[in-house]
C-alpha cells in the first residue's frame, strides 16, 4: 500500500476525480473476480448474506478512498500519510461511542498528543496553501476509522464484499464529479495499477489479517505504509516534506506507535484483578 503515492505522482493529466472512478472500477471488478472464485454460484448469495454491515462498511471505505486522493492530489504524500496515522485513535474513540468498547486512559493521552501534530500540520498547510489537502486526509482517515468499527461489529461475517461495494460507491460518486472520462494509456495503466495493487491487494491482505492478529499488531503493521510511502516519493520524483510536516509526523507517528505498544502489552499481560 505504500506504492501509492508514488503511482499518483507518474499520473500525467488524469483529474483527481478520473483517478479515483478508475481506480474504483478497477478495485470493484478484481473483488468480484475474487469473490466469485471463492464462492462461484453462490456470489450473488454471498453478497446478499454480507448484508447491511458490508453495505455501511464499503460507504465508509469509499469516504476513504476519495478522501485520499484529494488529499494527495492537493498536498504531499509525507501530508497525506501522516494524517492518516491518526486513524486508530479515531477509532478507538468512534468505537466507544458506536460499539461501546472501553477506551483505555492510555488512548486519552496519546490522543492529545496526536491532536498536537495534526495541529502543527493543519497550520502548515493553511500557510503553504495546502489546507483543503491536509482536511482531506482527516476525512479519510475518519473513514477507515468507520470502517475499522463497523468491521469489529460484523467480525462474524465475511467482510471481503465490503471491498467490492466500496469500490462501486466511490465510482459512482465520482461519475457525477468528473468532468470526462477520456484519458491516455499511461494514466489509464497506472489507475488499474492503483487498483489492483496498491489499494485491492493491500486491503484484502489487511482484511485477512484482522481476523488473525492482534488489534495493536494491525497496527504497528500498518505503519509501515507511513515510512515507506514518502521514501519511495523523495527517491522517485524528489518530494521533501516541510520541516513543519515532519515535526508533527513525528509527534502524531510517536503518539500511534504508543498507543499500539501500550495496547500491545495489555493484551499480552492483562491487570490482575482480586
Amino acid at each position: 500500500m505504500s506504492t501509492v503515492g508514488i503511482l499518483i505522482r507518474q499520473i500525467e493529466a488524469a483529474s483527481e476525480w478520473q483517478i479515483i472512478f478508475y481506480r474504483s472500477v478497477t478495485l470493484a471488478m478484481m473483488l468480484i473476480c475474487i469473490i466469485w472464485v471463492k464462492y462461484r454460484t453462490k456470489t450473488g448469495h454471498q453478497l446478499a448474506e454480507s448484508g447491511i454491515v458490508a453495505v455501511i462498511a464499503g460507504g465508509c471505505l469509499a469516504i476513504a478512498f476519495t478522501g485520499f486522493i484529494l488529499s494527495i492530489m492537493h498536498t504531499t504524500v509525507a501530508n497525506t500519510l501522516f494524517l492518516l496515522t491518526s486513524a486508530p485513535i479515531l477509532t478507538a474513540i468512534i468505537a466507544r461511542i458506536v460499539i461501546k468498547e472501553p477506551v483505555r486512559p492510555a488512548t486519552w493521552i496519546f490522543m492529545t498528543v496526536a491532536l498536537m501534530g495534526i495541529t502543527i500540520m493543519v497550520i502548515n498547510g493553511l500557510a503553504i496553501g495546502s489546507l483543503f489537502g491536509n482536511l482531506m486526509g482527516l476525512l479519510a482517515a475518519l473513514g477507515h476509522s468507520c470502517f475499522a468499527v463497523v468491521l469489529r461489529w460484523g467480525q462474524k461475517k465475511d467482510m471481503i464484499p465490503a471491498v467490492f461495494f466500496a469500490g462501486v460507491f466511490a465510482a459512482i460518486v465520482s461519475i457525477f464529479m468528473v468532468d470526462g472520462f477520456s484519458i491516455s494509456l499511461h494514466d489509464l495503466l497506472v489507475c488499474i495499477s492503483l487498483g489492483v495493487l496498491g489499494l485491492g491487494l493491500g486491503l484484502i491482505l489487511f482484511t485477512w489479517a484482522s481476523r488473525l492478529l492482534p488489534a495493536a499488531e494491525l497496527v504497528l503493521l500498518a505503519l509501515v505504509e507511513v515510512i515507506l510511502g514518502p521514501v519511495w516519493v523523495w527517491i522517485g520524483v524528489g518530494e521533501v516534506p516541510s520541516a513543519l510536516t515532519l515535526i508533527g509526523g513525528v509527534i502524531m507517528f510517536g503518539a500511534i506507535v504508543g498507543h499500539a505498544l501500550t495496547g500491545m502489552r495489555r493484551s499480552q499481560f492483562p491487570p490482575v484483578t482480586a
